[in-house]
C-alpha cells in the first residue's frame, strides 16, 4: 500500500488539511519516539552508571511542548476536545450547529489573542537572551513556535473547523 492510499484510509479530513493532519501527527510521533528514548537513556544512565543525562528535563520539557502544540490543531480540527453533550437531542439539530458555530469563533479568536501574547513573550525572551539552564538553549524560538501553532490552531478551527460543523449530520 502507497503512503497516499494509506493516508486517505486513515484520515478523515478532506483535501490538503488531510496531508497537513498526517504531518503535524508525524511529527508529533517522532518526538514522542524520541522522548521514551531519552527517558530510557536517562534512566538506564541513572541506575546503571549513577550519572544522569545532563539537560534531560529541559529536552523533555521542550519536546513536550513542541508534541502538544503539534497535535493541538489536528485535535481542533477533529472536535476531538471534550464536549458535554446531555442535552443535544433535546435541542434539535439547528440549536447544536449553532452551539458549535459560537464555540469554533470563541475557540478560534481565544487561540489567536493567546497566540498575540505568547509571541509578545517569545519577542521579549529572544530580546534578553534568556537560555535553558544547562543545554543553553534559546527559549524564545520555542515559544514562538507555541504563538505560530495557536495561531495555526485558530486559523484552522475558524475554517474547516465550521466546515465540519456544518457539514457533519447530527448522530
Amino acid at each position: 500500500m502507497s503512503l497516499s492510499a494509506w493516508v486517505h484510509a486513515h484520515y478523515d479530513e478532506v483535501g490538503p488539511v488531510r496531508w497537513l493532519a498526517f504531518a503535524l501527527e508525524v511529527v508529533a510521533a517522532t518526538v514522542l519516539f524520541l522522548l521514551m528514548l531519552l527517558t530510557c537513556v536517562d534512566v538506564t544512565g541513572r541506575y546503571l552508571f549513577a550519572n544522569s543525562l545532563d539537560g534531560a528535563t529541559e529536552l523533555t520539557e521542550i519536546g513536550l511542548a513542541i508534541m502538544l502544540f503539534a497535535e493541538m490543531p489536528v485535535v481542533t480540527w477533529r472536535g476531538g476536545h471534550v464536549v458535554v453533550d446531555i442535552l443535544d437531542r433535546v435541542m434539535g439539530n439547528a440549536v447544536v450547529k449553532a452551539l458549535g458555530l459560537l464555540a469554533a469563533l470563541v475557540i478560534s479568536t481565544s487561540m489567536y489573542f493567546l497566540g498575540v501574547r505568547i509571541f509578545e513573550l517569545a519577542e521579549r525572551s529572544l530580546r534578553r537572551g534568556v537560555q535553558t539552564e544547562y543545554l543553553g538553549i534559546p527559549t524564545g524560538y520555542i515559544v514562538e513556535y507555541i504563538a505560530a501553532m495557536s495561531w495555526f490552531t485558530a486559523v484552522g478551527m475558524i475554517t474547516y473547523g465550521i466546515y465540519r460543523i456544518l457539514t457533519t449530520q447530527p448522530k
